[in-house]
């Protein structure tokens, strides 16, 4: 049975890709798009509709949404922001320009992205934003300030959508998720070399100690916390097809530990438990 169409956007691997895999094999009319021309033939090769969409252009975007809408005849009915990319680095040694690059990426795409496709769910009578947040998004974790500060922006402007849309048939969601398999490590090495001198740093001792080891040596022991992208596809799933999407999903161990220790800690004690991480 057909459930409906989805956009899906950063599905050449991780996340989004096992979600336009899976919701395909449930029936959905799944769009899955990516940065890359190179991963989107890689999709259709694998029997998915797939087309460039860049987060950080916002000529990409516009283009990409109306490609989605001429391609289902003006029909969506839901939306999955996923793609998204960190920059490591302490937050004393992050560029203007670092900074910029990550929201252009991670907040100001997807949100020009959501208003693109607002009307024709609005003209439908129907609709479904699902943006992947992260535990990222709640709280605070040394050497990730850029993601953590993007994810907290789209948290804010999430939950005000979600109020804004309460009266309507458009329902707004989040999913938050801890420690997934995905290649975010990986990707953000090239983003690290580009912005941060941690050579020239302050706090270069923290770097050879902490950070860069975590990024280049990266352990083959596996975190015991971590899960594979299906445990959001399921999220994902619940968000789509119940009757009724809850405002937040959240998605390992970790995100349902630091969701009580935020209720339960004042500030100072989260401080002591979190920056040891």
């Amino acid at each position: 049975m057909t459930q409906g169409t989805v956009l899906i956007t950063g599905c050449s691997s991780g996340i989004g890709l096992d979600a336009a895999r899976t919701l395909n094999d449930r029936g959905w009319r799944v769009l899955a798009s990516c940065r890359q021309d190179a991963d989107c033939q890689r999709l259709k090769s694998e029997g998915l509709e797939s087309f460039v969409l860049d987060y950080s252009s916002s000529e990409s975007v516009q283009a990409g949404a109306r490609q989605a809408l001429e391609l289902t005849g003006g029909r969506l009915d839901a939306l999955f922001n996923n793609g998204a990319f960190a920059i490591p680095g302490l937050v004393e040694d992050l560029p203007r320009d670092a900074l910029r690059s990550v929201f252009e990426t991670n907040l100001f795409g997807q949100f020009e992205l959501i208003r693109a496709v607002i009307p024709a769910m609005r003209q439908q009578g129907h609709g479904r934003i699902i943006n992947c947040s992260s535990v990222l998004g709640f709280t605070a974790l040394p050497f990730r300030g850029a993601y953590t500060a993007s994810k907290f922006a789209m948290e804010g402007l999430t939950d005000t959508l979600r109020l804004e849309m309460r009266d309507t048939s458009i329902q707004i969601a989040l999913i938050e998720p801890g420690p997934i398999r995905t290649r975010i490590r990986e990707n953000s090495i090239a983003h690290f070399e580009r912005w941060i001198d941690w050579q020239s740093s302050a706090r270069r001792q923290d770097y050879e100690s902490r950070l860069r080891p975590r990024l280049y040596e990266p352990s083959t022991k596996k975190d015991r916390f971590e899960l594979p992208p299906g445990a959001v596809t399921e999220k994902l799933i619940h968000a789509l097809e119940s009757a009724q999407a809850r405002p937040r999903y959240y998605v390992t161990m970790p995100t349902y530990i630091v969701g009580m220790l935020k209720r339960v800690l004042g500030t100072r004690w989260l401080d002591r438990v979190l920056s040891s991480r």
